[in-house]
């Protein structure tokens, strides 16, 4: 009986959280299900149930899958860099012995911004600044069609979307830093260890849970990218740097308008994030556990 109101008592601190939850993620979701099997378009009362075919139709979608591809490779690209980057900086700002705060708060406000706003700021940059530092300034080697080239739009996404990122891995790789007891790594040095020997074999382990963390949040916001590459590419040039989020979203609301359509490609992308996102935890969480 003290359990079962112990239980209780927990549901109801934790009700408010579960209700706008359940209200504004789960329901949409599994509406969004039953939506994916119906020809809807968005916008009229009446529609039918079709099945499966909305799902057939995905598999031979080529743009689509073209879509997915492209976010893996942005996937990919940003769980490296902005991970390593991050735990970089959380590492030399822990080691500072002054200005802590002045960092801290220099790289986590871009996080404080809107990426829609940095990707139309940084779309300024990439467009006007640094061709007048290139005229000017003589540096030719930022002379590059950094919007309209493929390969130097994808860099140009990396970029916006790392320094939008970053500050916030920092901040959650700081706190798991500052959880290492000085003791251990003053008893690796003590033993002839130097400083990236204390690090991997003394500090990194014991912060391996943060890694987990970061790394998941990293898949997790790079398989929606949506508003950095809306802000700075639309997609383009062509569909080359068109993620699946953007292009759920143009067959969504623009064009013939294919909600039941759209609906269906989110689920496929919920699918394929569901199935990584399991096997990513789990290897991590064994790592965690061999350290």
């Amino acid at each position: 009986m003290k359990k079962l109101k112990a239980n209780a008592s927990l549901m109801l601190f934790v009700a408010p959280a579960l209700i706008v939850y359940a209200l504004f993620k789960l329901l949409p979701a599994i509406s969004g299900l039953y939506y994916s099997m119906t020809n809807w378009n968005g916008i009229d009362k009446g529609f039918i149930f079709i099945g499966l075919s909305n799902f057939v139709e995905v598999l031979g979608d080529s743009y689509f899958w073209t879509s997915i591809l492209f976010t893996l490779k942005y996937v990919i690209v940003m769980v490296i860099v902005t991970n390593v980057i991050a735990l970089l900086l959380a590492v030399l700002i822990e080691n500072l012995h002054r200005a802590k705060g002045l960092f801290r708060t220099l790289f986590y406000m871009p996080n404080m911004m809107s990426m829609i706003i940095g990707g139309y700021m940084w779309m300024f940059i990439f467009t006007k600044v640094l061709y007048y530092l290139a005229d000017n300034w003589g540096w030719t080697f930022l002379d590059k069609s950094w919007i309209g080239d493929p390969k130097y739009a994808f860099i140009a996404i990396i970029v916006v979307a790392t320094w939008g990122a970053v500050g916030y891995l920092m901040i959650i790789y700081m706190a798991a830093l500052q959880g290492v007891p000085s003791a251990l790594k003053e008893a690796a040095y003590l033993d002839g260890a130097n400083a990236w020997q204390a690090f991997w074999n003394v500090v990194f382990p014991m912060i391996r849970h943060a890694v987990t963390i970061c790394v998941f949040w990293t898949l997790n916001s790079g398989f929606q990218v949506f508003d950095v590459i809306y802000s700075l590419t639309g997609g383009g040039p062509g569909r080359a740097t068109q993620s699946t989020a953007l292009n759920i979203f143009e067959e969504a609301f623009r064009g013939n308008v294919r909600y039941g359509y759209a609906t269906a490609k989110s689920t496929v992308l919920f699918a394929i994030v569901l199935v990584i996102t399991v096997v990513q935890i789990r290897i991590m969480q064994k790592k965690e556990q061999e350290a």
